[in-house]
């Protein structure tokens, strides 16, 4: 019985036996699916040989497009311009998500001009990453310390790079997203979501400072902390917050960013936006500014709880705990007049100091902020009370990458990286990485 191969088939045929280095991988590829050693009988073992596989093909596909690529840009090359010296050939590799690429490439001179038509036509330069590569690299860094991404590439792509190298690229691309991440929203024209909960705090970055102008810069540095201000937004109700961050800029920069944070959540014409904090007055100024008679703004129970604490001292030597829940409750009820009727009559001399009148500076504390003491809507209201949903998010979002152990940033660096990780908090990884032109 004969058998008939049609003409596609035979085409195809054709073209693989043209390339008997992607033939051999195809048919190691073919073997592991058709057990032809029958020592696969594992899903594991199979799976990592058929990586192994897979990766191999990949890097001489590569290597196959590589060499097919400078024959026709050559010819191309030649076809478009007259009385090109040859200048000989010159290697070129880069790195890939499939391993290391190199070929040969002919060199050509004329009128002072270099060219080299496969290293311009096909945008690859020495020792150059490929944008998929970057992207994987760029993961690895956004996450882990650069000294420990090296062992990382070397196990799921077989690349070996210096951190210095996983640094930079790293870096370049966080720098690019940070007008992404800053990006000044403006409120949409709808209804929007009924209810929101927003919060903003600082967190303080390790930042080196390097004179310039010295000989031996190791030797010349100063180190400093420097406050990063972040924002969390959600629906209420939701699990997906929404983040803004601000590094070293003003408090408007701030209360912009807790703005388009609200926007990407869902903020409206309609939209309530609760917001708790720790009684700091410029928060509460960028709540009125940014969101006015659709927001406000409630000091956080803790931090409020902390001033009656060290009032107790006074008020209640012998009755601290007992003393402090009473006016916890009366805050809950919005009783806070009454708290201040409890704390007069124990308030110290004028003459002394803050630090040694913790009654008095209670209840200051309190007397200036009764706008923002409205515990018992947010009780009634199933509202949160507390900021610790943005003081776990610094955590996560900030330290777990910015304040790791013994790294330090420069100021362009820390704020690029600060826009990377908000970047990966917002989903937007993807859109970044699209509009580069590699998809996931």
């Amino acid at each position: 019985m004969h058998c008939v191969i049609n003409r596609d088939d035979q085409n195809l045929i054709n073209r693989i036996n043209k390339q008997p280095e992607l033939r051999n991988h195809i048919e190691s590829i073919l073997n592991i699916v058709e057990n032809t050693s029958s020592n696969l009988k594992k899903a594991d073992e199979a799976e990592k040989q058929t990586i192994e596989e897979v990766r191999k093909l990949g890097n001489e596909v590569m290597h196959s497009w590589a060499n097919n690529r400078v024959e026709d840009s050559t010819k191309q090359l030649n076809s478009e311009n007259e009385g090109l010296r040859n200048k000989g050939k010159r290697s070129i590799k880069w790195h890939t998500t499939f391993g290391d690429i190199k070929v040969e490439e002919p060199v050509f001179s004329k009128d002072g001009h270099l060219y080299r038509p496969f290293s311009h036509s096909s945008g690859v330069a020495g020792r150059h990453c490929s944008l998929p590569l970057q992207r994987a690299i760029v993961d690895f860094g956004a996450d882990h310390a650069f000294g420990k991404v090296p062992k990382k590439l070397q196990e799921h792509y077989g690349i070996e790079l210096s951190p210095s190298t996983i640094a930079s690229i790293t870096e370049e691309h966080a720098a690019k997203m940070v007008p992404i991440a800053n990006e000044k929203k403006e409120t949409p024209n709808q209804d929007g979501c009924k209810v929101q909960i927003g919060e903003i705090d600082g967190s303080m970055i390790p930042i080196v400072t390097v004179n310039e102008e010295s000989k031996d810069k190791r030797k010349n540095k100063k180190l400093s902390w420097k406050e990063a201000k972040l924002s969390i937004v959600h629906q209420q109700g939701s699990v997906t917050p929404r983040f803004g961050a601000v590094f070293s800029g003003s408090v408007d920069d701030a209360g912009q960013s807790l703005l388009n944070a609200a926007i990407m959540s869902g903020f409206g014409k309609e939209t309530y936006m609760h917001s708790v904090g720790d009684g700091a007055k410029w928060i509460a100024l960028q709540i009125d500014n940014k969101f006015g008679n659709q927001g406000h703004y409630l000091i956080d129970m803790c931090h409020m709880t902390g001033y009656l604490y060290d009032a107790a001292t006074i008020c209640a030597s012998d009755g601290k705990e007992k003393w402090v829940e009473k006016q916890k409750e009366l805050l809950k009820n919005n009783q806070y007049k009454s708290i201040l009727d409890n704390l007069k009559p124990h308030m110290e001399n004028d003459y002394l100091d803050d630090d040694e009148a913790p009654v008095r500076k209670c209840y200051r504390y309190i007397n200036n902020r009764p706008k923002h003491l409205d515990y018992k809507y947010a009780i009634d209201n199933d509202l949160p009370i507390g900021s610790g949903e943005v003081e776990s998010a610094h955590r996560y979002v900030i330290q777990e990458r910015l304040k790791l152990a013994g790294a330090w940033w420069t100021d362009e660096n820390a704020n690029a990286m600060l826009a990377l990780r908000i970047i990966r908090a917002n989903d937007m990884w993807d859109d970044y990485w699209d509009s580069m032109g590699i998809a996931a």
